[in-house]
């Protein structure tokens, strides 16, 4: 068996099960939800497909998230003919997670989209999420603008946010590395818990996390750029829809409303707060399936 580097960005269902030992799992839930793993580059990436419509849309979770936080709106717009795809990226949920730093940059996410684009065989989707995922849309739309048709971005992560997350992250990283065995015995004791939840699920996926893989990704994040440079941003061309929201200062509303003004095609939408997606989502569900229509018409 060839060694795990010689294994393309994608492969397809019969040589990824030779490549990696085991059946793809592709398994169908419901008639429109399904799950399903590529590799990319030797590792295993998952993700989750609602609806069959022709306009497509990958949505990747925030920092040490996972897909499952998109599962109500994925629901949602699946409901009004759209396709979405939810993915872990690699390092996050049900996907692979080495602990190697090297691994973990916003344009190696941005590759592990595309790849999923190429193994979807569709040429681009929509493609956005909400912080991380955010910022990685941006990156693709940057280095890939071929395969993002448009973006959703919420609550990007910015120039007016950078010394907020230095100052958030960096005493994580360290309680990650000098705390590991009580963030281990932590994960594995809120594993255990059953998910009952939205919002409660969102906070223990959070915890649930691994300290060395989680560790791993932080550090690869801030070794590297955490967005495309202003200059980069000014030649995106997308349309682009941003959703900020107030009073949250690692997601400054100021950075919605900086990029809003330097993407040419982009509507910029203010939501009460961060729960309102959450809580009452009727709002920005229809704004968002708006923009994917536009776009699809476009």
């Amino acid at each position: 068996m060839s060694h795990p580097a010689a294994i393309p960005a994608f492969v397809p269902k019969h040589l990824a099960r030779a490549a990696c030992g085991r059946p793809l799992l592709v398994r169908p839930v419901s008639q429109d939800w399904a799950m399903g793993e590529f590799l990319y580059e030797g590792h295993r990436i998952e993700y989750d497909s609602y609806g069959e419509g022709e306009r497509l849309l990958v949505l990747v979770h925030g920092l040490l998230m996972n897909r499952r936080m998109f599962e109500p709106l994925a629901s949602a717009l699946a409901r009004r003919g759209n396709r979405v795809v939810c993915v872990d990226l690699l390092g996050h949920g049900r996907s692979d997670r080495p602990e190697d730093l090297r691994l973990y940059s916003m344009p190696l996410f941005a590759r592990q989209v595309a790849a999923l684009l190429d193994y979807l065989e569709r040429p681009a989707a929509v493609v956005g999420g909400t912080s991380l995922g955010a910022n990685v849309a941006l990156e693709l739309a940057v280095r890939d603008p071929a395969r993002a048709r448009g973006l959703f971005i919420e609550m990007p992560v910015l120039d007016n946010a950078l010394p907020a997350v230095a100052g958030a992250f960096t005493p994580v990283l360290l309680g990650l590395r000098l705390g590991r065995p009580v963030f281990e015995l932590t994960s594995r004791l809120t594993s255990a818990i059953p998910r009952t939840n939205y919002l409660v699920d969102m906070g223990l996926d959070w915890v649930r996390q691994r300290p060395g893989p989680s560790g791993a990704v932080l550090e690869g994040l801030l070794l590297g750029e955490t967005a495309p440079h202003r200059q980069e941003r000014l030649g995106i061309e997308q349309p682009a829809l941003i959703v900020g929201h107030p009073r949250d200062p690692l997601h400054p509303f100021s950075d919605s409303g900086m990029l809003a003004g330097e993407l040419p095609n982009a509507r910029l939408v203010e939501a009460t707060s961060i729960l309102e997606w959450r809580l009452r989502p009727k709002r920005l569900n229809a704004e968002l399936a708006e923009f994917l229509e536009k776009v699809s018409a476009s």
